[in-house]
């Protein structure tokens, strides 16, 4: 698979040219998302002690191919206004579960040959909106921790972390051009 680097990605004259966020997603099976991303809602079960979700199940749902020796499970808290972006992947697939406070995923297609490359797409979860989100490879993925308390993402990879596998790009990298910013002034 063809991925663009980061030199190649100050070439989307259309990006470059226009700072914002892309297509805001709203809905788990909107026609405005990215190729290859697919979002679940996950079932969130509250009472009067907290809450319990379910993460995944093993063979089931959105990783159901994830492969039993390679699968890795992680989580990262990350405290209010704090930006994690970009990274991507040549190969490894992941699932995102947002499962505490709120995160602004930004997400944009590096790979030449899909159908939405260069796009943008912008997704509001958390405790607001309980989705799963499976990125497939070549879609340079992060997030920015919105509201006033810390967020959780509880992340599934379909292999064990490879550093020769992950490239970054700037969060403010002027070839993506997205916007962090409040977007409601």
């Amino acid at each position: 698979m063809s991925i663009a680097t980061p030199s190649r990605v100050l070439e989307w004259d259309a990006l470059a040219n226009t700072k914002g966020i892309g297509k805001v997603i709203i809905k788990p099976e909107s026609p405005d998302l990215i190729e290859g991303i697919r979002i679940h809602p996950f079932p969130l079960f509250p009472d009067d002690r907290g809450y319990f979700l379910e993460v995944l199940r093993v063979g089931e749902g959105m990783p159901a191919g994830f492969p039993t020796t390679s699968t890795q499970v992680s989580a990262a808290l990350s405290y209010p206004g704090t930006i994690k972006a970009f990274h991507y992947h040549r190969h490894q697939t992941d699932l995102w579960v947002p499962v505490q406070g709120m995160l602004q995923v930004g997400l944009v297609d590096l790979r030449p040959d899909s159908a939405t490359y260069g796009e943008r797409n912008t997704l509001y979860v958390g405790h607001l909106r309980h989705w799963q989100i499976l990125i497939p490879p070549g879609v340079a993925h992060g997030y920015k921790v919105i509201g006033e308390n810390a967020a959780m993402l509880v992340y599934v990879t379909d292999r064990h972390y490879n550093p020769a596998d992950e490239g970054r790009i700037a969060h403010d990298h002027s070839g993506l051009n997205y916007d962090w910013e409040l977007q409601h002034k």
